[in-house]
């Protein structure tokens, strides 16, 4: 079974733009542009070289997972109902696939991409959104009079026909209420970008009862809008996994398809690079509240420029460098496509430091940066076991691409006040993969 989460890379890069754009107004003031290099003379001996990747294989689902009915078999009888509970930010929406269960092969879902959860204006939608949801049928068994009488699996199609709404009746004259009737669906919004939905089977009080069959759902990642995964359950034609639920109830391959897909999709803002001296990190340290010197301009909005002017104040630091990808965030591994790269040759004497941070790019105020202060910057080889992920303290968090608070969604965090503190892994959201590579090189006739 195979999805291509875009059809074209380079929409992906247009969409995530809002990161890089968070900076110009800064950056202007301080007359910082992209890798540039802000100086203090000081006797440089050795060039190093630093590159930094976004290594992240991205997923395109940010969440996923699956409802059934509460008794044995676990499916949802005419009069019950079922809750479960999601996080979506602006531009996102609910998709979902149940089996009419006393058909051969006809389901429950939402039109692509899904239920739409924020108006045109922005704000959460709530209530009663029955209406989205249309009765399709798979394509792949010849349809009997739908009741208890069904036979399953029954006679196939042939040859199979493409996915189809049922609006009333289907090819073979058997009528239908509309799917709103026979499903009714309500939105709850809990504050911080949490949605609880409610599945209710109300086909008792209509001329077709039928159970509902165990399902799956899905949140695809949107930033800047577009949608990662638009189709994520059904396309035109149907598949092994959607047949399995269409036919059978059966959600264990389509399940086990959309977790392969869910997981971790950030880009990662531009790189502050520092070299420095002295014994401690400049940026920040654990246990302490955010030192309002620019920190945490970056772990909101991924923007460096007001740090890096300050730094350049500090004696103990040397240089300064702001490294971007092609004047925007670092990409990670999508579609086929490597990730973002990208290096800065730096001069550093004995006793030199390296400092780094970025933010992570689809969180409400986490960022990546050097553990500690013992980087040294005369190291060779592959140094990303010195970054950490850090939570700023600064911002309430949101479930990662899935905030409405974000910068990724155009907007601003609620402020906190918490003393800056490493991010667990695994955390109360996710599992983190390893998502950024620090290597630094030097010439061989250095």
């Amino acid at each position: 079974m195979k999805i291509t989460i875009l059809s074209k890379f380079s929409i992906l890069v247009a969409a995530i733009s809002i990161l890089s754009a968070c900076q110009q107004d800064q950056q202007e003031e301080v007359n910082l542009s992209a890798s540039s290099t802000l100086s203090l003379k000081s006797a440089k001996v050795h060039s190093q070289t630093i590159t930094i990747e976004n290594v992240l294989d991205a997923k395109p689902l940010v969440e996923s997972g699956t409802f059934q009915g509460a008794g044995t078999p676990p499916v949802i009888f005419p009069g019950q109902e079922i809750s479960f509970n999601f996080s979506a930010g602006k531009g996102q929406y609910l998709s979902f696939a149940t089996m009419y269960g006393w058909s051969n092969d006809l389901f429950f879902a939402p039109e692509n991409p899904g239920i739409k959860l924020y108006d045109d204006d922005g704000m959460p939608i709530e209530g009663d959104v029955s209406w989205e949801v249309k009765l399709w049928d798979n394509g792949t068994r010849e349809n009997q009079v739908p009741g208890m009488d069904v036979m399953h699996p029954g006679t196939l199609e042939d040859p199979v026909k493409q996915i189809s709404e049922v609006n009333g009746m289907d090819d073979y004259g058997n009528t239908y209420p509309a799917a709103s009737d026979m499903m009714k669906v309500w939105l709850t919004y809990n504050d911080d970008s949490t949605f609880t939905i409610t599945i209710m089977n109300d086909s008792n009080n209509t001329s077709n009862p039928t159970p509902f069959s165990p399902g799956v759902w899905t949140i695809s990642y949107a930033p800047g809008g577009n949608l990662l995964m638009p189709e994520p359950i059904y396309q035109d034609w149907t598949t092994e996994g959607l047949t399995n639920i269409a036919e059978a109830g059966n959600i264990t391959v389509m399940n086990e398809y959309i977790q392969s897909e869910t997981g971790i999709f950030t880009p990662l803002s531009p790189i502050l690079v520092v070299v420095y001296k002295g014994d401690s990190n400049p940026f920040y340290k654990v246990g302490e509240y955010d030192w309002d010197n620019g920190l945490k301009n970056i772990a909101q909005f991924g923007d460096a420029s007001i740090l890096a002017a300050n730094l350049m104040e500090k004696p103990e630091v040397q240089d300064v460098y702001i490294l971007d990808a092609n004047g925007g965030p670092l990409l990670p591994r999508i579609d086929g496509n490597p990730g973002s790269k990208v290096s800065q040759e730096l001069w550093v004497t004995g006793g030199s430091k390296i400092a780094i941070a970025t933010m992570y790019g689809l969180s409400n105020d986490w960022f990546f940066a050097t553990k500690g202060q013992d980087v040294n910057a005369l190291r060779v080889g592959d140094i990303s076991s010195t970054i950490g992920l850090f939570d700023d303290g600064t911002g309430v968090n949101e479930f990662p691409g899935a905030g409405v608070n974000q910068a990724a969604f155009g907007g601003t965090p609620v402020e906190e006040s918490n003393p800056i503190m490493e991010v667990a892994n695994p955390n109360g959201y996710t599992t983190l993969p390893q998502i950024i590579k620090v290597t630094l090189e030097r010439p061989t006739d250095d």
